[in-house]
């Protein structure tokens, strides 16, 4: 490989993303990952606009190398952050012509670590076929952060994603997962966006058994922060605290289950 080419770095963001509420950058995001971050000028991202607002973020903490509106921004197609990263014909080696010009490139989420329960694996996959180095920088990963925090088995986990929109297929991918929870004590991991928390939650307090425990973290790093676990049927007899009801419709969460 060239030692004139870029770099990939994988650019940790704040998990406030949608929020009312920012958290302040300095209390959540490592100041050298920070540093890195301000001397890019050349980004891969879901969305430019939100890139921008980071970006702009950052400056105020850090000066930027470039001005944000001198920054070269390149979103990832539409259907590739909204159908998932590995499609067959997908080539995400275009993407990154600025670093075999010698350019570090950033590549960012909308919120939390690119390419872990966000869009970006195929970006990583093609800096590995084109040889260039790629660096995972420190920040917030809202998975691991909820899973370190539910008690649940944190030696033997995965992360499924998005359980079914339909309400019975839900229900019965959630029986599914605890099947396997229970089976062989592996932790299954999923998320929701915030307007469907009430209804997942009402599904998950319905359907498991009542010695299933269950955990949710909700509004990681904001100030409002709820990191919650407790079997089944404590939850429905409302003894797990005064959020028996689960996370609020206005805050992302990340769902755990297991033995």
């Amino acid at each position: 490989m060239s030692g004139a080419w870029g770099q990939l770095y994988l650019v940790p963001a704040p998990l406030d993303f949608g929020c009312d509420t920012l958290s302040p950058l300095d209390s959540v995001m490592p100041l050298g990952t920070v540093q890195i971050a301000a001397r890019l000028n050349h980004w891969i991202c879901e969305n430019a606009k939100t890139t921008r607002a980071y970006l702009k973020r950052i400056d105020a903490w850090l000066p930027l190398s470039l001005p944000v509106q001198s920054q070269v921004i390149t979103e990832l197609p539409r259907q590739v952050h909204k159908k998932g990263d590995h499609q067959e014909g997908f080539d995400a080696r275009p993407l990154l012509a600025a670093a075999l010009e010698g350019h570090d490139v950033g590549l960012v989420s909308e919120a939390g670590m690119p390419a872990v329960a966000d869009p970006g694996s195929s970006v990583v996959r093609a800096a590995h076929a084109l040889g260039l180095t790629v660096v995972p920088l420190v920040g917030p990963v809202s998975v691991l952060m909820a899973l370190a925090a539910s008690g649940l088995n944190g030696q033997n986990f995965a992360f499924v994603g998005y359980l079914p929109q339909d309400a019975q297929a839900r229900i019965v991918r959630i029986k599914e997962l605890e099947n396997l929870a229970l089976k062989t004590g592996q932790t299954q991991l999923f998320i929701e966006t915030p307007y469907r928390n009430a209804a997942i939650w009402s599904a998950l307090i319905q359907s498991l058994h009542g010695n299933t425990r269950l955990a949710f973290s909700s509004g990681l790093t904001l100030a409002g922060a709820q990191n919650k676990s407790a079997s089944v049927a404590q939850w429905r007899q409302g003894t797990n605290s005064s959020l028996a009801l689960g996370p609020d419709k206005n805050t992302p969460a990340v769902f755990g289950i297991g033995p």
